[in-house]
């Protein structure tokens, strides 16, 4: 059973290892588990896809990456709540990052398919500096 939050449920699921989601994992929440991180990659770009990532528990040696299946189709901002707040503007980026040491347990993205204009559309929170970074590693 999910978690309930204002009486409704949320479907969630704990990922502790990597993983490839499905187009059937839509509106989803993953909680980001385990002392190390690893990658989750997206499906193909459809329709009505959506999904959310909340780090559950602190990770200490590598990061947690959600990794767009088309790579440079990114596109949004992620607010950065550290000591000197900022934000974190994703643009053509591949992946999001879930920074190991530098994680809050409850940062999260939301990431929402726009296929008429063949991208995902990210928005987040982290609550220290460089907590969450967008990049484009290719």
């Amino acid at each position: 059973m999910g978690l309930v939050f204002a009486n409704r449920d949320v479907n969630t699921e704990t990922i502790s290892a990597a993983r490839t989601l499905e187009r059937g994992d839509t509106g989803k929440m993953f909680v980001l588990d385990a002392a190390a991180g690893a990658t989750v990659t997206l499906p193909s770009l459809a329709y009505g896809l959506n999904f959310k990532f909340v780090v559950g528990a602190a990770f200490a040696t590598t990061n947690w990456v959600v990794d767009s299946a088309e790579g440079d189709n990114i596109n949004g901002f992620i607010s950065d709540m550290g000591s000197t707040p900022a934000v974190v503007v994703a643009s053509g980026e591949d992946q999001i990052n879930f920074v190991a040491s530098a994680e809050t347990i409850g940062d999260y993205v939301e990431l929402v398919a726009d296929y008429d204009n063949s991208q995902w559309l990210v928005s987040g929170m982290c609550a220290a500096n460089g907590g969450i970074t967008a990049t484009d590693p290719s």
